[in-house]
């Protein structure tokens, strides 16, 4: 499938859902590729997660519909139609921290967990983490069955406004209150996944059918976003922060560093409430960015670029 001149030894391989917001802005679907090109990982599905507090043209209760599109979408450029399981989230955020919402992608989650296989599953979450919350309340047990990897969270240890947060107060407490290990990547270090157009254009562009529709589709959402005047986008520089799932299973214990922290409780305003007696959980502080866009750019490269 890929033209790598190398193998990934089984024993070195992870499970993989990847939980996406892919329609929400532009950088998702470039996690998503980069996933699915990365042979150390089994890939064992893909959810489609809302973003239903930001509902731009799809409505309240159809992000999570675009997002599959979206998926769908990507697969099909990459030349990967139905090669991997996709299923639908939540449209909507929990109601409280006890209800669950019944989702494919839920559903998805606890089968993959539930599943006879000793090779650690992680789920690599870059948006609301509804499905994963949902799960955990519909089978408590597949727990310690999991790892979660959540890109959100504002910085420690204040907390404060983050979009991936505000997507879904209640789920991230029922996660944080839970005892499934979690990885949190927060604002300011998924930031450091700095990209320009110009290196774009240079890198990803000429990469065929799919390098063509992620550059293009970055530029018109970048013209898109600039029209709500808000300081980000800043005009020619984007980010790729959901990369860094991608970052901290590549490099989990040589290029990355994290501190242990009892998880916090999330109050309404998004600050962290500390003090709860839960259990530790890992907020990175450093991500290698080069080594992380850089295998992104060689992978889309080698698989969809003109080879010399």
């Amino acid at each position: 499938m890929w033209n790598y001149e190398y193998t990934v030894p089984e024993n070195k391989k992870v499970r993989v859902i990847v939980h996406t917001d892919c329609k929400n802005e532009a950088d998702d679907q470039y996690a998503v590729a980069h996933h699915l090109m990365t042979p150390r990982f089994d890939v064992k599905g893909l959810v489609a997660g809302h973003f239903w507090k930001n509902p731009q043209q799809y409505g309240e209760l159809g992000t999570a519909q675009a997002s599959y599109d979206e998926i769908i979408k990507v697969m099909d450029l990459m030349g990967l139609k139905d090669q991997y399981p996709v299923k639908l989230g939540a449209p909507r955020g929990l109601e409280d921290e006890k209800t669950p919402i019944d989702s494919e992608g839920a559903r998805l989650i606890i089968e993959e967990a539930m599943k006879d296989d000793k090779r650690p599953l992680y789920i690599a979450c870059q948006g609301a983490v509804t499905d994963v919350a949902s799960a955990l309340l519909m089978k408590p047990e597949i727990a310690d069955r999991m790892t979660v990897i959540w890109i959100g969270g504002g910085d420690y240890p204040k907390g404060g406004f983050e979009f991936n947060l505000m997507m879904d107060i209640h789920a991230v407490n029922v996660i944080f209150s839970s005892k499934v290990p979690v990885w949190q990547i927060p604002m300011s270090l998924y930031k450091v996944m700095a990209v320009s157009l110009a290196e774009l254009q240079l890198k990803v562009r000429p990469c065929g059918e799919i390098g063509k529709y992620l550059f293009e589709q970055m530029v018109a959402f970048n013209h898109v976003a600039a029209k709500y005047e808000m300081v980000w986008p800043h005009g020619e520089i984007w980010g790729l922060g959901d990369q860094g799932t991608v970052a901290v299973l590549m490099e989990e214990l040589e290029k990355v560093s994290y501190d242990l922290v009892p998880a916090p409780r999330i109050a309404e305003d998004m600050t962290y409430i500390h003090g709860q007696n839960n259990r530790e959980i890992r907020v990175y502080n450093y991500l290698d960015a080069r080594l992380t866009l850089e295998d992104f750019f060689a992978k889309l490269q080698l698989n969809f670029g003109k080879q010399l």
